[in-house]
């Protein structure tokens, strides 16, 4: 049988530059057919917590969140609950949410600061590090029942880009290990400088990986997201390494290869042209070519602005150049903003999920410089940092109101997760423009099977 090329679809999205390169050696994760007992099976589900996510760097929010000591957010995720605290001494630390008395979670609020954490039940209380500083009576207790440990139960902590991540097990390599084959492409972005301007939570009637998978290609915006066709190419450039760590190029401010028109600026390009300073109404080219525009005006103002773009490829400059972190982020970077999605599996039900998604920016007061509209931010968004935005939570059943993409795919997605279950489907069957799910399944096989 002849070996076939499939680099006609997955293509260079621009100029020859180091950030453009290939991910050297190319991994082949073959062609199995999983089990698709993995997107609704209860008995998969326990162990996959077990073995997945007991025993991964799991993204926990932005150290932008808690500037000052005092200043903690809380993570949730299946079953359980984290306090992320920066302590008096500047760093940033991790513990359970649960009073080693009796259990009660100790703080409910999504975010806030405080100099000690009193738990609600019987007022215990411990500093920022987690040490017991009083039991109420505690003459009342024999001394070798509070010699069994009575401080919080804390976890490892580590930050990187500006971002904070836990890990329940103690024996997983450092995160900047994990992260070391695209740690540096990430650092060019400057997250550490970003904060939340929006942050959005909805829970979805699916699996949480039926989330990933759907994050993790562009196969389906032709069906699903035909709107997009006009300003967006679905013909990408993914890269793969170990670990499940993955990225893809999606190119912006042109037609997909697939769209008829190649000639008509559409509004959504229109759009594009204007966020980087040009005036659609000046514009003499095709939509073809707008988005080399695009990658000329941005580097023009950053020549004008001081902002220091001459790091970035050109691809950079106008594309989606979005990151997979197993195993359950993604990471849509662009040098004004950047788009967190997280797909948080529910505590105890396989088919529900909660869809986490913030946008971080960083403020430049220049005339122009903004978040790229495409991103959906509301009408009246605080731009300065100055305060944090409360999270939106939309429960299952509700219209989650994150634009219209991304309800396309909240309404899709259930639909999906529905047919997962059938006796009819026997496992998903990939293409190599859903490289990044095969790679992203065969790194959970291996999570899932090891001693």
């Amino acid at each position: 049988m002849m070996k076939l090329d499939f680099d006609d679809w997955n293509i260079h999205v621009g100029a020859p530059h180091p950030f453009n390169a290939r991910a050297v050696p190319k991994i082949d994760n073959g062609t199995e057919r999983p089990d698709p007992r993995r997107y609704h099976d209860p008995d998969f589900m326990r162990e996959e917590w077990d073995k997945v996510f007991a025993r991964s760097w799991l993204l926990a929010g932005p150290a932008s969140d808690i500037p000052e000591a005092g200043d903690f957010f809380t993570f949730t995720i299946g079953p359980e609950s984290f306090i992320v605290v920066r302590g008096e001494d500047g760093v940033i630390r991790a513990h359970y949410n649960v009073c080693p008395h009796r259990g009660s979670r100790l703080v409910t609020a999504d975010f806030g600061s405080m100099d000690r954490f009193t738990c609600p039940f019987h007022s215990w209380k411990f500093d920022l590090e987690g040490r017991n500083l009083a039991v109420t009576d505690e003459e009342t207790f024999r001394p070798e029942v509070l010699c069994h440990g009575h401080d919080l139960t804390s976890v490892r902590c580590e930050v990187a880009v500006g971002l904070v991540f836990i890990c329940m097990d103690t024996d997983v390599a450092p995160l900047s290990q994990w992260l070391a084959p695209i740690l540096p492409q990430l650092e060019l972005y400057d997250i550490d400088k970003m904060y939340v301007v929006q942050h959005r939570r909805s829970d979805w009637g699916a699996n949480w990986k039926g989330g990933v998978d759907a994050f993790a290609e562009t196969y389906h915006l032709h069906a699903v997201h035909p709107q997009t066709q006009g300003l967006m190419d679905d013909r990408t450039q993914i890269d793969l390494w170990p670990g499940g760590l993955s990225r893809q190029f999606v190119p912006f401010a042109q037609p997909a290869s697939r769209y008829p028109d190649q000639e008509t600026v559409n509004p959504g390009i229109q759009s594009m042209l204007s966020d980087a300073g040009v005036d659609p109404n000046e514009y003499r080219g095709t939509a073809a070519e707008a988005r080399h525009t695009v990658q000329q005006a941005k580097r023009r103002r950053s020549d004008e602005l001081g902002l220091g773009y001459d790091r970035f490829s050109d691809s950079q400059l106008s594309d989606s150049v979005v990151y997979s972190l197993f195993p359950n982020v993604q990471i849509g970077c662009h040098p004004e903003a950047i788009f967190l999605h997280r797909f948080l599996p529910h505590a105890d039900d396989p088919n529900q999920f909660t869809y986490d998604t913030c946008i971080l920016y960083r403020h430049v007061d220049a005339p122009g410089y903004r978040a790229p509209a495409w991103m959906g931010l509301a009408e009246g968004t605080d731009m300065s940092g100055g305060t944090r935005p409360e999270v939106v939570h939309t429960p299952l059943g509700a219209p989650p109101g994150l634009g219209e993409v991304l309800d396309q795919d909240s309404d899709l997605l259930p639909i999906v997760q529905a047919g997962a279950r059938s006796r009819g489907f026997r496992g998903p069957l990939w293409s190599e423009q859903e490289g990044r799910l095969r790679h992203f399944h065969a790194e959970l096989d291996r999570r899932m099977t090891a001693p």
